[in-house]
């Protein structure tokens, strides 16, 4: 296939300087939260080196031109997560992050003809909203005001390591065990004087949100079908789970989580695609000193006769000296494919063998002649209009809708009508596509990896599914099949073959209450350490989880600099 990547990072010919020295630290995976740690890691002072198997820089943040002359976000297609203090103290803007707000931020087009857009506008949300409901038109405002108030309450927990229990109690000093319980005891003083603040109904509220279904919560606050389907995609993007899952409610937190250019709740494109928030965090990273390889994929770590990190073993047979590694892959892939046998503690490698890591996802990205015309708004001329600039929800007209495509891949079937996120951030980003003509990525649920009728590697299969989203988009926007250039398609299976990603899930493992805070990736082990000295993760699978929102990078990064920094005993 014609390919171009985007990557400004070394080639695979500057492998062989890898070998020259012993570096202080090594980060495997250069996708952004390995990226982020180490320009964190050279701002401290070390010498870094960053080992990318692909042939180019970002991980699931990556802008490839897969059609000639169109430019896609392959992966990950929106920003808003990535952490405020990152942008700010890597000065992403000057390396090159341009954001474009979208405004709307959602439209929902109907089959009898209705839709229903959404947005930072106060005014147009009360209107579109009323069509259908002026009970939850009146409502919507309280609603999001109270999601804004838990997010405030949760945003001090993003930015730095859970309160872990000290790993070395036996053989840590006295010293260290005092400072470990002052640090945890402090940390829970400041969560205690947020909840008192936050006040008791407001904290049970809080708690309902954490522990009920989607539904529950939606349908405690609204009535009208259209608005709580909309809404309920929040809750279940990136998962296998259905909104009448218990737990699911509090992902609903992420429609008012991120922030753009410090107004909360504002999701928006990236001029060149997602790779360019990759680009330019690879760029503060290599203006601090960090060094950069693609290509250079790591077969194993090395450990010594201590039992600590030694280094590296690359694919090409090369070693790599360190004492220090940070992981940017998965927990699985770490510990299971990358640590050599009989290292770890057998009930660590079993609470990593058996966590979730299953996934519902599909991506696929389209280059296209047209801008698909929308029957619901009676529009036939070629130029954008507000419902382009958003996220177009497909197949969600009804909360129930998504719970029947989500009982599909229970049962082993890609979903009959899959649930699809269409975005064209051409129409805001004209750097990605010819004039004229546009980029289109659909997030589809639900798919499961190994599919009981078939399989992904089948190309009739693929293109049957394929085929079977193209024709749910016609029914909305008819002659969308026919404006479709060329696609590029990533199952389950693809995600974790290309990406890295185990079992296809995009998150890294699982976000459900049990993988969350202290328990991610498992009990005993949220504080990016590992039980292999010498060896931090620094990925999605650690606190706080997926999404582009760099945190477990600069976390990690920042709990390695403090151990490097440590007094000798």
């Amino acid at each position: 296939m014609w390919r171009r990547s985007f990557s400004s990072s070394s080639s695979a010919g500057a492998t062989s300087s890898l070998k020259d020295k012993k570096w202080d630290a090594l980060v495997i995976g250069g996708g952004h939260n390995g990226l982020t740690a180490a320009a964190y890691l050279a701002r401290g002072g070390l010498s870094v080196a960053v080992l990318e198997r692909r042939h180019v820089i970002g991980g699931a943040a990556v802008t490839e031109e897969l059609v000639p002359g169109f430019k896609f976000s392959r992966c990950s297609y929106l920003q808003s997560l990535l952490r405020p203090s990152i942008i700010k103290e890597l000065e992403l803007a000057r390396h090159g992050m341009k954001l474009l707000k979208r405004s709307p931020s959602s439209f929902t087009p109907c089959l009898d003809g209705k839709y229903l857009l959404l947005g930072p506008n106060k005014d147009l949300n009360h209107s579109e909203i009323s069509k259908f409901s002026k009970q939850d038109a009146d409502a919507y405002p309280r609603y999001e005001n109270q999601l804004e108030k838990f997010c405030e309450f949760m945003d001090p927990l993003l930015d730095s390591a859970p309160p872990e229990s000290l790993q070395c109690e036996s053989s840590c000093s006295v010293g260290d065990r005092i400072k470990n319980k002052m640090h945890n005891s402090m940390f829970w003083a400041r969560c205690l004087r947020q909840a008192a603040t936050l006040g008791q109904k407001d904290m049970v509220d809080f708690m309902d949100l954490l522990l009920s279904p989607a539904s529950k919560v939606l349908n405690n606050w609204f009535e009208s079908d259209v608005l709580k389907a909309t809404l309920a995609t929040d809750a279940v993007i990136g998962t296998t789970r259905s909104v009448h899952t218990p737990g699911s409610g509090y992902v609903l937190l992420h429609h008012v989580m991120g922030e753009t250019d410090g107004e909360r709740g504002i999701w928006s494109y990236v001029e060149g695609g997602m790779g360019s928030v990759s680009l330019a965090i690879g760029n503060a990273a290599k203006e601090a000193g960090a060094h950069i390889v693609t290509c250079a994929e790591v077969q194993q770590l090395l450990i010594n006769d201590s039992g600590t990190v030694n280094g590296v073993l690359m694919a090409d047979g090369s070693q790599v000296h360190t004492s220090m590694v940070l992981s940017n892959a998965t927990p699985y892939k770490t510990f299971k494919e990358l640590v050599p046998d009989n290292v770890l503690p057998d009930d660590f490698i079993n609470a990593i063998k058996y966590s979730d890591y299953s996934s519902g996802t599909t991506k696929i990205n389209l280059a296209v002649d047209k801008l698909p015309q929308f029957k619901c708004c009676k529009l036939s001329h070629p130029d954008a209009g507000p419902q382009h600039v958003g996220t177009i929800h497909i197949g969600s007209e009804s909360m129930e809708e998504i719970h029947s495509a989500c009982q599909d891949a229970v049962n082993g079937l890609p979903s009959q009508r899959p649930v699809i996120e269409m975005t064209i951030p051409s129409v805001l980003d004209n750097t990605i596509s010819p004039p004229g003509k546009h980029v289109i990525n659909l997030f589809i649920q639900y798919t499961p990896y190994s599919p009981s009728d078939g399989h992904w590697g089948d190309p009739v299969y693929r293109e049957s599914f394929a085929q079977k989203c193209f024709t749910l988009i016609d029914e909305y926007a008819p002659g969308f099949s026919s404006s479709i250039i060329g696609y590029d398609m990533l199952t389950p299976p693809d995600l974790e073959r290309e990406i890295g990603l185990t079992g296809g899930n995009i998150f890294h493992g699982a976000m459900g209450l049990d993988s969350l805070f202290l328990m991610r990736p498992v009990k005993g082990w949220s504080n990016y350490r590992t039980p292999l000295y010498g060896l931090y993760l620094c990925g999605s699978g650690t606190h706080p989880g997926g999404g582009v929102m760099g945190a477990p990078g600069r976390n990690a990064a920042r709990v390695a600099l403090e151990d490097v920094n440590k007094p000798l005993k």
